[in-house]
């Protein structure tokens, strides 16, 4: 059974590394040391590429090259530089192979890094506090799709799967559930409780894919994860119909468009940028 094959791969991961820990030690006592925080950082080469990497990304349209840690830090801010130490944690205890997918784990730190931009462009226009508590969760809600891919290919149906996916790009969680029995944002809810992370991140990721099903402290927070995979999507990100359908989904919801419409056209530009 997939479901198992997958949950008994989570209960076997290693524990998170001392250098994890200690940042999110250091979140949770809510301190503005931002010395203290980069210090950790510095311990772990893997986290300092990855965030150099992201940083540099045409998507947050610095002038000049981020060519340190500290100034990292200090222009993504803790909240979304936790998000990349964790993503880089996970490609060390987690084959980061998106072949079921067609994807690369490039292509999966870029639509992370796409998530988090999005979600800063809509969202911290409507709510600062809100922002950032959902910038984590956006950059790692997909990361289920690791394990997802794995188990696809051992079962030898990644021409299937990504015949599916291409088809229906606008639905990629059921189209992983009817394959596996289980989706990808409930992967990586799963394998953040087997680490011991915070609660609300657990539970705000495990209902992304499926809102409507979240309590009423979850729900907000799972509709924006929602719409935000739907219009960044891995398959086709930014594609017409899923802004559409996405438009109609935050009008259900009762946000404002207009900072969703707002949020999207930014976005564009950058990937535009991106591509130059």
């Amino acid at each position: 059974m997939s479901v198992t094959n997958i949950m008994q791969q989570i209960d076997s991961l290693p524990p998170l590394p001392q250098t994890i820990i200690e940042l999110e030690k250091f979140k949770k006592s809510a301190s503005t040391d931002v010395g203290e925080f980069i210090k950790i950082i510095e311990k772990d080469p893997l986290i300092v590429s990855t965030l150099l990497k992201v940083s540099n990304s045409a998507m947050f349209g610095f002038v000049s090259k981020i060519e340190t840690p500290s100034r990292a830090v200090n222009l993504l801010g803790i909240n979304f530089t936790l998000s990349i130490a964790l993503a880089s944690n996970m490609s060390k205890v987690i084959n980061p192979n998106l072949e079921s997918y067609g994807k690369t784990s490039d292509d999966f730190l870029r639509i992370a890094n796409m998530q988090s931009n999005f979600v800063t462009l809509w969202i911290g226009k409507l709510d600062r506090n809100l922002r950032d508590d959902l910038i984590l969760p956006a950059f790692l809600q997909e990361s289920g799709k690791f394990l997802i891919s794995n188990e696809i290919k051992e079962q030898n149906k990644t021409a299937e799967f990504l015949e599916e996916l291409t088809d229906k790009f606008d639905d990629i969680a059921n189209i992983e559930k009817d394959f596996i029995g289980v989706s990808a944002s409930e992967v990586t809810s799963a394998i953040f409780k087997h680490w011991g992370l915070n609660e609300n991140l657990v539970n705000d990721i495990l209902y992304s894919d499926y809102p409507n099903d979240a309590n009423l402290k979850s729900k907000e927070y799972a509709q924006i994860l929602y719409v935000t995979k739907l219009v960044c999507n891995i398959i086709k990100p930014l594609d017409d119909k899923c802004i559409e359908k996405g438009r109609e989904l935050i009008k259900s919801y009762g946000f404002d468009v207009k900072y969703f419409n707002d949020a999207v056209d930014k976005l564009q530009d950058r990937l535009l940028d991106e591509e130059n």
